[in-house]
């Protein structure tokens, strides 16, 4: 059950980010993609991934493969709008300057948006992390024949409280493991950042 869980979880979440860090660049910089792409993103975000689920199966089938759209489509949601937001905050005056001292697109977005970007991505990465997780039972609602998901549900029929609470708590030590890992990163990719004591 684990393992299956994983293995729907890693991928769907790693093809949301890799699908949502170019898109979220492409809206911030862009006005007709942002105009085109935000509004039905903004749409799908507010409907939760049990609506959908039924029409998944139908155009995809049974089995993982529907799981990692689900989990795709949420992480992606996630992910796509705290990046844009990180990207379409940058300071102007960074990137004009930049422009005046002769540098290119791709000089912006390496040398001033990338490093200024960074930790609204690795924001988007911890969000996209929980986002995976709290959308696994309902991706493995689609037929799935194994997965902690999936046999949280079947107790749930059978009103077996118990080992229904300890699939629960996987769930939760595998979110405190992810989020450890995170914040580890965070702490060793943006070290020069200031942050406020608490």
């Amino acid at each position: 059950d684990l393992s299956s869980s994983l293995i729907s979880v890693i991928a769907g979440y790693v093809l949301g980010f890799v699908i949502a860090l170019p898109m979220a660049i492409l809206m911030a910089w862009y006005k007709p993609v942002r105009y085109i792409v935000e509004p039905w993103i903004q749409f799908i975000r507010n409907i939760p991934p049990l609506a959908y689920v039924p029409l998944i199966v139908i155009a995809a089938g049974v089995g993982r493969k529907p799981q990692i759209i689900v989990i795709t489509i949420a992480c992606f949601l996630t992910m796509c709008i705290t990046i844009y937001q990180g990207v379409i905050n940058v300071d102007e005056t960074l990137i004009k300057a930049a422009r005046v001292l002769g540098a290119t697109d791709k000089d912006i977005f390496i040398r001033v948006i990338a490093p200024a970007t960074l930790p609204f991505i690795l924001t988007a990465v911890r969000l996209g992390a929980s986002v995976a997780l709290t959308t696994l039972i309902a991706a493995e609602s689609t037929g799935a024949s194994a997965g902690l998901g999936m046999r949280i549900r079947s107790l749930n029929n059978s009103f077996e409280s118990a080992p229904m609470l300890l699939y629960i708590i996987i769930i939760g030590i595998l979110g405190i493991s992810m989020e450890k890992l995170i914040k580890y990163l965070e702490r060793r990719l943006t070290s020069w950042q200031e942050k406020r004591e608490i």
